[in-house]
């Protein structure tokens, strides 16, 4: 009897504090409230699409060529932050976009937050700007947006970057993102596990090479989550993953026949090399870089060599690369 009276005790205790915490969460984070913390603020701008607001920075002059940058899960332009303007430096205009449900733009509770749909937002957005080609830069989730963008709208698509691509529904394997998955538990604990920032550096020490884990501070812990804070963005994350949907990235790879270079992380265990390979082998006019000492985000872990590398992609116009032999990278090159 005393047992259960404890458990039942501990399971109240649990419930008011889950129910505490969805109670008490700000509804969304507001930009005006944020702004002087965010990177480049200078550079963010604002534009209705399909009546929900969408966040992006831009970087150089509206007469070069448009290189969109599309973030990962959990994430927003932050990741960015240090190579969008290098890239606009080499003469390039660049758009980094906040996706729906992520960053500082809206998310509403009626979006599916699938792949498909946010390559449909990315659409709408390059007709808003009147961009008609864009090189497409996609980092893990954001490389099945663009894929997926890719296998729909050819003619949109100057070249594509890939950076650690998300390929399949392999990531939805991992328990965490089972439990986030799960209807019940996953409202009731997702929170807890957005909100810690505990949580989140345990979660960076594997996602970035352990040579590059000085980048886990607190600047950045607290940039990242500045914008996951709120009730909005908490069900956007619980929503994209149960609505992952990337199966389709291998089984058509072979379609997209665009210049493309893969960038990987030697040291990627959150999307592993092999999954680089398998697109390497598929997609005809690709090339495969892998770092070495490089985790799940070489644009922050190596971001002089990414800019290098994917500005000289960039500017050859068949996506050529010359050849390297140092200890930064090895170096596969598509005939």
């Amino acid at each position: 009897m005393a047992k259960k009276h404890v458990a039942l005790g501990v399971g109240g205790v649990i419930g008011a504090t889950v129910a505490w915490k969805l109670l008490t969460r700000a509804s969304t984070v507001e930009w005006d409230d944020a702004v002087d913390e965010i990177h480049h603020a200078e550079h963010s701008k604002f534009i209705d699409i399909d009546g929900v607001k969408i966040h992006f920075q831009e970087f150089g002059a509206e007469s070069d060529p448009v290189m969109l940058l599309i973030h990962g899960y959990t994430a927003s332009t932050y990741v960015w932050k240090t190579v969008a303007p290098e890239f606009a430096d080499r003469g390039l205009r660049v758009i980094s976009v906040d996706l729906l449900g992520f960053g500082f733009s809206e998310k509403p509770a009626w979006f599916d937050y699938s792949i498909a749909s946010q390559s449909r937002m990315l659409l709408r957005l390059m007709n808003r700007l009147g961009i008609g080609k864009a090189t497409m830069v996609g980092s893990s989730y954001g490389g099945a947006i663009v894929s997926w963008f890719a296998l729909d709208n050819a003619e949109r698509i100057e070249k594509l970057v890939l950076v650690g691509s998300v390929i399949n529904d392999r990531p939805m394997t991992n328990p965490l993102m089972k439990i986030v998955r799960s209807p019940a538990i996953g409202d009731a604990i997702g929170p807890f596990l957005i909100d810690s920032k505990r949580f989140l550096r345990y979660r960076m020490h594997g996602t970035i090479d352990p040579a590059n884990h000085h980048l886990i501070t607190d600047e950045r812990i607290e940039s990242i989550m500045r914008p996951l804070r709120a009730a909005d963005a908490h069900h956007a994350l619980l929503a994209t993953a149960r609505n992952w949907d990337a199966n389709r990235i291998e089984e058509d790879a072979h379609l997209i026949d665009h210049p493309t270079l893969l960038i990987w992380g030697e040291g990627d265990t959150v999307i592993p090399r092999a999954n680089g390979e398998k697109l390497y082998d598929r997609m005809l006019n690709s090339r495969l870089i892998v770092l070495k000492d490089c985790g799940h985000i070489p644009h922050e872990e190596k971001p002089e060599l990414f800019v290098e590398l994917v500005t000289e992609f960039c500017r050859d116009s068949a996506g050529r690369l010359v050849a390297r032999d140092d200890e930064a990278l090895t170096l596969e090159q598509a005939d």
